[in-house]
């Protein structure tokens, strides 16, 4: 009995010394709660209207901070600190993410306006009458549908473009040219001058009349080797005559071409009796349209996007076709009168 109380004790001690052991690797396999903690975010957007912005983040924790800057960017900093400069004017909710060792996270919104002036880098203002600016403007010519069906013939004609009273006058006619049934004009800038980001504005009046269709437009440099869609369309303004008043805004690209292109829609008053304002903002991450400064549409531009290259301008007024439908029969003749294309960077 005696032996077997002994051999009990020893058990028993063996226990006592060993349960500490367990208990402390069970412990050591629960992280601790390294959650961040008093996270503080701030931005010092520079005033010289730059678009440059600093941001500082701090968390006791922290050893990563992810930043949401509100327009399809995201940004790591290991120390917190940020300079980002958005080229496009808005406001943006940023948010950063803080991120412990251990991975608890915690997060904080901050919104901040960024004002970018621009620079006047190119216009054409209109002001000397006769024939558009040869060292700024070309034309296509000819008639053919231009993958659209439409029934116009483009001419260089001074009867279908003209430059008088400080405007730039695209005339659309109801008369026999070459086989088609209406003359126009469509002026464009290829190899003459293109850009990469910045803002494009024009000002101007459009043609009345149902099946007319002016445009103000962008195609990619590229287009001649790496074809459409794939070099990228940018539809600053269309008007149809059938849809009064409806201003589209798209963009063309592989995956979203013709009828299932990126874009919208606003509806504006007057926009064959007044000169309105039609813009496009670019950036490498926001593209932005604009009627009479208000935008109405946003896009996130990305790296596989075709809209990171230069672009090149085209005006012109279509006339039925695919977009346009069904003509007029009384319609005799209509014009878009365009102020100004200024160019800002």
């Amino acid at each position: 009995m005696l032996d077997q109380i002994h051999k009990m004790n020893k058990i028993i001690a063996f226990l006592i010394m060993v349960l500490p052991v367990f208990t402390s690797c069970k412990e050591s396999d629960t992280p601790a709660d390294n959650t961040p903690t008093n996270l503080t975010l701030t931005a010092d957007i520079l005033p010289d209207n730059s678009g440059t912005v600093h941001f500082a983040a701090a968390a006791t924790n922290a050893t990563v901070y992810t930043f949401d800057l509100g327009n399809g960017k995201t940004e790591i900093s290991t120390t917190g600190l940020l300079t980002y400069v958005d080229s496009t004017s808005g406001i943006y909710t940023v948010t950063v993410v803080a991120k412990s060792a251990t991975g608890q996270t915690a997060s904080k919104i901050l919104v901040v306006n960024v004002n970018v002036v621009l620079n006047l880098v190119w216009s054409d203002e209109f002001d000397t009458p006769g024939a558009p600016n040869t060292t700024k403007w070309g034309y296509d010519l000819g008639a053919g549908g231009w993958g659209n069906n439409e029934a116009e013939y483009y001419t260089n004609r001074l009867d279908n473009a003209v430059v008088a009273d400080g405007m730039l006058k695209i005339i659309l006619k109801k008369e026999d040219y070459s086989g088609s049934a209406y003359t126009s004009a469509r002026l464009l800038s290829k190899n003459k001058y293109s850009f990469k980001y910045g803002k494009i504005e024009v000002r101007a009046k459009l043609p009345a009349g149902g099946g007319t269709w002016p445009a103000i437009w962008m195609l990619g440099d590229n287009i001649s080797s790496a074809g459409w869609p794939a070099c990228g369309e940018i539809d600053i303004m269309e008007h149809v005559g059938n849809q009064l008043n409806k201003i589209y805004g798209t963009l063309h690209h592989p995956g979203h071409s013709g009828g299932n292109g990126d874009g919208a829609t606003v509806m504006i008053s007057n926009v064959t009796s007044e000169f309105h304002k039609y813009a496009f903002e670019w950036s490498s991450t926001t593209m932005r349209f604009y009627v009479d400064d208000v935008p109405f549409y946003t896009f996130t531009n990305t790296a596989s996007l075709p809209f990171n290259q230069n672009f090149f301008i085209i005006l012109n007024v279509a006339v039925g076709g695919n977009f346009g439908g069904t003509i007029d029969p009384a319609f005799t003749t209509g014009t878009m009168e365009v102020d100004y294309v200024r160019v800002y960077q």
